[in-house]
């Protein structure tokens, strides 16, 4: 709470992800927030395929820090150690908040997410991935969880002539606990739209080119089948970023490296300090549930702050997907809705325009000078 002073208690947030910064966000007029995230840009991973495909939607994807907070402060560093509140960046700087949150999310082969801090270098490497892509006339994509299937949809989408392959050694795509009846309808629109699917046997290697390279590939299955291609992608690996943590935050964590919480987001025997988005064992590893988990901290210190308001418990979120296969294409399984989201809904809540006014409305500060 603010004490008699008038001073404001002092958050930091690890990690500008869809948690992190919402959480920033929402408390920026009632307390002293430092984000601190090693990139100078939000990047609205979402989009990241799209941004793929059509590099015009790159300067719509990569949202600059600088635009975010009106009374708090942006470090561009990262967390190299944190043992409880006592944290200590990269830079050698030590912060000690009154309140710290953990959302430094999680890794995931690019481009699907970023694996250079600088928006500049990003952006170029995105946009070289695109000219691979583009002269390429077979690709390879390989798993078939939904990065792998809305990839498909959007290479499709903008090069139907590719020849596109899906492989993946699960005898089915999107393994998890979603409906047959959803599997099946993304199978009958892959179809459709020329994906040829290659389930149910492992890959003997990975392809020895690095992802998004222009390269020739000829690898194979376990079963002996031949997959070539003239560049392939890499659409699995999700890595929570914990291995900063030290002490009894560090013990935390799960078999997994996710940090273990309570029903109200807070590490296990941490009062102050938060886990929210990938990084947090609360939900499963969703933009959209990281961007809830960020909102329901945010709300909960402000009631602690400004001493009004309750506290309360987050909910694990029912079962949802939505799978846009381009930006017409897809289906989904929503909460509280009958039978399947088909194409039309796909598009309408996801696949047209990837949410990018949503967050674009969040960074919507003027420039500092």
């Amino acid at each position: 709470m603010i004490d008699n002073s008038g001073a404001r208690p002092s958050v930091v947030v690890l990690g500008g992800g869809y948690g992190g910064f919402k959480v920033a966000k929402l408390l920026d007029d009632v307390a002293d927030v430092t984000l601190v995230d090693p990139s100078d840009a939000f990047v609205h991973n979402v989009a990241a395929w799209r941004a793929l495909v059509q590099p015009q939607w790159l300067d719509r994807v990569f949202l600059p820090y600088r635009r975010l907070l009106a009374h708090g402060r942006f470090l561009r560093d990262s967390a190299v150690a944190v043992d409880g509140r006592h944290v200590t960046l990269a830079s050698g700087r030590t912060l000690e908040p009154d309140y710290l949150v953990l959302a430094t999310g999680s890794s995931y082969p690019f481009p699907a997410k970023m694996d250079v801090p600088d928006m500049g270098t990003a952006k170029a490497k995105v946009r070289a991935a695109h000219e691979a892509l583009a002269d390429a006339e077979r690709v390879l994509l390989v798993g078939a969880g939904p990065a792998g299937l809305e990839l498909a949809g959007e290479i499709k989408a903008e090069f139907p002539g590719k020849h596109v392959i899906l492989t993946d050694a699960a005898p089915d795509i999107l393994a998890g606990p979603f409906d047959q009846e959803l599997r099946e309808e993304l199978r009958r629109q892959l179809g459709e739209l020329g994906v040829e699917l290659k389930l149910g046997s492992r890959l003997r290697e990975l392809p020895s080119a690095p992802p998004a390279t222009a390269a020739p590939i000829a690898i194979a299955t376990e079963a002996g089948e031949k997959l070539t291609a003239d560049v392939w992608f890499r659409c699995f690996g999700v890595v929570p970023r914990t291995e900063y943590l030290r002490g009894a935050l560090a013990d935390a964590r799960d078999s997994r490296g996710y940090v273990r919480v309570d029903e109200r987001l807070r590490v296990l025997g941490h009062d102050r300090v938060f886990a929210v988005g990938d990084i947090a064992d609360a939900d499963r590893d969703m933009a959209g549930l990281a961007g809830m988990q960020g909102e329901l901290v945010a709300a909960n210190l402000r009631a602690t702050i400004t001493g009004t308001g309750e506290q309360a418990a987050y909910e694990k979120y029912p079962t949802v997907i939505l799978v846009p296969l381009g930006p017409e294409g897809g289906a989904g399984q929503l909460p509280g809705v009958d039978g399947l989201a088909g194409p039309e809904t796909a598009a309408d809540l996801k696949g047209r325009a990837m949410m990018v006014e949503a967050y674009e409305a969040h960074f919507d500060g003027p420039d500092p000078a």
